[in-house]
């Protein structure tokens, strides 16, 4: 969806840009400043700001519904913002009174869920067909280099029909990336593959975007996907952005409820903030259990984020039992058991899969977290 002049890429192109770092974030390609996007008396997007830096992979991760993919839309022009202002390489290109920039003139790439391959055309014309401003020499080295790029060269003249889904997967990424698009948009990209092939080809098209210093927005629901192939996640919810940042400062240090239960099974222990110690149905822990808690949360009543590794179940007998183990789920590897706590909590804890409880059988958890733990108060 670019009409910007295409450069050829070396296939070290990683070399032209510098890596997207966090703690020194590069110049921005894509804001969305205070956008709003509305259906009728329905807001899908709600007062959403957001810099993507050039160079990272930032992944809209959200359940359905919550205005990832309308807002990737957005970006690529194929709505128009109600309210606020979206800028491309520092000129606005919709909003504020902007003249709307359509999505053909952005410079802007988007690789569909369903790929939106031609299937009359071979895989070397998919890749090649955006790029109408080039010769056939330039066209031809154009698409080698790209075919190299996603390791399909010597695939050119196939049919995308006769081409494996991770396969037709490159071809939509090559074709995608030709143009040289200031920003490539994923929509799904990976929801169509199966679950190997969909784990193979997220670290696969990771590793091509970072080796063409590819500027790129994913969008999923797979919370898995997000936190391992993305430079920063932004979390969003009912059309807003609940958090931006590091995957392991997101799934770690999650700002809201709402981002702790939605990343990794959440458990919560209800505790009081005592003057001595956290007081929770398990033990009373040390206040510096809890991340960021001070002084002046002596008295609270709060709930305690816990995750499945954070917890131990050992049998015990209904005397010095704190909890009942209540489902289990076999994973492969290990069990995650399902417990409530005497006092009602209901909290999950991970087991090896030698490691095995019956449903109703009384345990007692533990905690065996070595790390602070996030907090939020009580509902």
């Amino acid at each position: 969806m670019s009409n910007q002049s295409p450069k050829s890429i070396p296939t070290d192109a990683a070399t032209d840009r510098p890596a997207y770092s966090e703690e020194s974030p590069s110049a921005s390609v894509l804001e969305l400043d205070d956008v709003t996007k509305r259906y009728g008396q329905e807001n899908a997007v709600t007062d959403l700001s957001l810099t993507v830096h050039e160079g990272e992979l930032l992944t809209l991760l959200g359940p359905s519904g919550c205005g990832k993919t309308t807002t990737l839309r957005l970006m690529a022009g194929l709505e128009r913002p109600t309210e606020g202002v979206v800028s491309l390489d520092d000129e606005q290109v919709a909003g504020d009174g902007a003249a709307f920039v359509e999505p053909e003139s952005r410079g802007v790439g988007v690789v569909f869920q369903d790929f939106a391959l031609f299937p009359h055309l071979s895989v070397r014309e998919n890749v090649a067909f955006g790029l109408t401003d080039l010769d056939e020499e330039e066209t031809a080295n154009r698409v080698d280099s790209l075919l190299e790029l996603v390791d399909l060269d010597g695939m050119g003249e196939r049919s995308p029909d006769d081409l494996s889904g991770g396969q037709q997967q490159r071809v939509a990424l090559a074709r995608s990336l030709a143009p040289e698009p200031a920003i490539l948009l994923l929509d799904e990209p990976f929801s169509n593959l199966d679950v190997r092939l969909r784990i193979e080809m997220r670290e696969e098209v990771r590793s091509i975007l970072k080796e063409a210093g590819v500027t790129a927005v994913s969008v999923t629901h797979d919370q898995e996907e997000a936190l391992s192939i993305s430079d920063r996640v932004a979390v969003m919810n009912d059309g807003r952005i609940e958090q931006v940042g590091r995957p392991g400062d997101v799934f770690e240090d999650p700002e809201s409820r709402f981002v702790a239960s939605f990343l990794g099974q959440a458990g919560f222990l209800s505790a009081h903030v005592g003057g001595t110690g956290i007081e929770t149905k398990i033990a009373t822990f040390d206040h510096d259990l809890l991340r960021g808690a001070t002084d002046q949360y002596v008295g609270a009543t709060i709930d305690v984020l816990v995750r499945p590794d954070d917890l131990r179940a050992t049998p015990a007998n209904e005397n010095h039992a704190n909890g009942t183990i209540t489902k289990r789920q076999y994973t492969g590897p290990s069990f995650v058991y399902h417990v409530t706590l005497n006092n009602g909590d209901e909290v999950r804890c991970m087991h090896n899969h030698a490691e095995r409880f019956a449903v109703g059988e009384p345990v007692s958890v533990e905690l065996v977290a070595d790390h602070a733990l996030a907090w939020y108060p009580t509902e």
